[in-house]
């Protein structure tokens, strides 16, 4: 069974203006009806009271009507009732006893009758002598007159029928034309184009829309631009060791090596491999981590003796490059509910970053700061350090390698983006700060207890002694 296509917004539109419009003139022309007929009948019963004054001061009760006054009466559709001064009435109709009792004592009489279920003007108009002129006619609009009023409202319908559909024309057109094209670009945009572009136009939610439109290509313009920069710059960094381990291969293939220099390039090739390795290695966990697969196992851990463990292999690593490597810890265990090898991945990541920038003289410093909510973990450092527009977007993959390349020393911009998402996945935050060495300072916060371990039983806070004591 094939799925019926909705009805458009246009269609809708012009539906519900047209039905609202119809209703709203047929609402209007039974108020307008009622309105008209009140002043028609408040009219016809002025009219018949001047008639009435007239009839009264041209006929003789007491004599017959002349023919011609009659028969223009008659026309009217109104009855003529005579009271003589003997009391006989003439052309009586089935009255009210006391409208002729009025005539008789001098009274006029105005009114509104029911007689026999109809209604009835009633106009008379007393005489000398107890005699009098009663003029009777039916309530209710003539022929002409109903006619002319229905002829009237059905011009009236009309009318507001034909400007309902041209206002909900053009008011569809107005609404659904931006919609049209913001639907347009976004299958554009689905499509693979990033240069989509819609104008502006309509009520303020339509414009609204557009904008929300023009913003997301625009975002993923940026977006996928910078995927662009960041796969270049990894192929730059992957093809670099692929030509070192390349061109010393050939080398040895070749024969071309003296044999005293083998070891040295042997030793050379390994170190490429291994940065090679590590690359492969961060791109794999970077995925792995986007994806929400990544292994997290926590355990009781003091932080004190991971990050000890950490500036002591840091400590000869520096000071090979002539670099200090200081340790700030407390005084204490610092006990924790997290994944110790996670955490040691988070120090060698920002202790790398720190070392390739920080120049010969300088200091590195890993610091730990037990906070009342769990723990720092800072690397701070001497180098170059970071303006304040770059500390916004330090941790965002490949952005401060696309700066500063070229400018000085720099990795694939892969560590930082995977120390923030490690650190997110332990339950903390990573922030990018101005260090007082001069440098760059790096902390990641860890909660007690690790808060994104999913079904981990928070710890107790241990003693001071560690778990057990």
């Amino acid at each position: 069974m094939s799925r019926r296509e909705p009805t458009g917004l246009a269609f809708r539109i012009g539906v519900v203006t047209i039905v609202v419009a119809l209703a709203s003139v047929l609402i209007a022309a039974a108020v307008s009806y009622s309105l008209i007929r009140r002043a028609a009948q408040d009219e016809a019963r002025a009219q018949l009271s001047r008639e009435a004054e007239l009839v009264a001061g041209l006929v003789n009760p007491d004599r017959d009507v002349a023919p011609r006054v009659r028969q223009l009466l008659v026309r009217s559709g109104i009855r003529l009732v005579l009271v003589a001064r003997n009391g006989k009435i003439a052309g009586r109709p089935p009255l009210a006893s006391s409208d002729l009792q009025g005539l008789r004592s001098g009274r006029a009489v105005s009114r509104v009758e029911t007689i026999a279920g109809h209604r009835y003007y009633v106009e008379g108009r007393p005489r000398p002598g107890g005699r009098g002129v009663l003029l009777v006619q039916p309530a209710r609009l003539t022929s002409g007159e109903a006619r002319a009023f229905l002829d009237r409202e059905l011009l009236a319908c009309l009318a507001g029928l034909v400007v309902a559909v041209v206002a909900g024309a053009l008011l569809a057109y107005r609404l659904a034309r931006p919609l049209r094209q913001a639907a347009s670009g976004a299958h554009r945009l689905a499509a693979g184009e990033r240069d989509v572009r819609i104008p502006r136009g309509g009520p303020a939610e339509v414009a609204e829309v557009a904008d929300s439109l023009n913003a997301l290509a625009g975002a993923l313009e940026a977006s996928e631009g910078r995927q662009r920069d960041f796969l270049l710059s990894v192929s730059h960094e992957l093809r670099t060791p692929l030509t070192a381990i390349t061109g010393f291969a050939e080398a040895l293939r070749d024969g071309v090596t003296p044999p005293e220099q083998v070891a040295a390039t042997g030793e050379v090739m390994l170190a490429e491999a291994r940065r090679l390795d590590r690359l492969i290695g961060d791109l794999l966990a970077l995925a792995r981590l986007a994806a929400l697969d990544f292994p997290i196992y926590p355990a009781a851990t003091d932080l004190r003796s991971v990050v000890r463990d950490a500036a002591r292999v840091w400590a000869a690593r520096c000071s090979a490059s002539g670099v200090r490597c200081t340790l700030e810890e407390p005084p204490g265990p610092v006990w924790l509910s997290t994944d110790a090898a996670r955490v040691r991945q988070i120090i060698d990541g920002l202790a790398e970053n720190a070392l390739r920038v920080t120049p010969a003289g300088a200091v590195i410093v890993i610091a730990l700061r037990p906070q009342p909510w769990g723990a720092a973990v800072e690397v701070r450092d001497g180098g170059p350090g970071l303006s304040d527009d770059d500390l916004a977007v330090a941790f965002d993959r490949g952005v401060l390698y696309q700066r500063y390349r070229g400018v000085r020393q720099g990795g694939s911009g892969l560590g930082l983006a995977l120390v923030q998402r490690l650190a997110v996945r332990l339950g903390g935050t990573a922030a990018a700060a101005h260090a007082p060495e001069g440098g760059a300072c790096f902390a990641v916060t860890l909660p007690w207890p690790a808060a994104a371990v999913p079904g981990e039983q928070p710890l107790e806070p241990p003693s001071a002694g560690g778990p057990g004591s």
